[in-house]
């Protein structure tokens, strides 16, 4: 079994920042691309940023230049560094990563969600 529990979220201003984490649990034999999506209300889930096992990123046109995806391998981690954070950018925030399991073998799994809001 595969958990990946999101934390950081929150509420900011406009301009502000926010980190948000997901840590992938369970028995886990490599994890392959992790990434974060978001949606929003009344809005499609949308890709936000993904990256590699070997730290290739890439980014939502819209998010280009104010976030920042990062991971840890040793501690089975993915970051999302969010800056200069703008109104549009309020959603929810879901982790995703593809996991190879010693029983399943590949599949993607999701986390709960973290909720960002962005005040004007």
């Amino acid at each position: 079994q595969v958990q990946l529990v999101e934390s950081g979220g929150g509420l900011v201003q406009a301009g502000g920042s926010l980190r948000v984490s997901c840590v992938v649990s369970g028995s886990i034999s490599s994890i392959n691309v992790m990434g974060w999506y978001r949606q929003a209300p009344e809005k499609q889930r949308e890709a936000v940023a993904v990256i590699t096992s070997g730290g290739s990123a890439n980014y939502a046109d819209s998010v280009k230049g104010r976030f920042t995806i990062s991971r840890d391998n040793a501690k089975n981690t993915v970051y999302l560094q969010m800056n200069s954070l703008k109104p549009e950018d309020t959603a929810v925030y879901y982790c995703s990563a593809y996991v190879i399991t010693p029983v399943v073998g590949g599949s993607n799994y999701w986390g709960q969600g973290t909720q960002v809001t962005v005040s004007s």
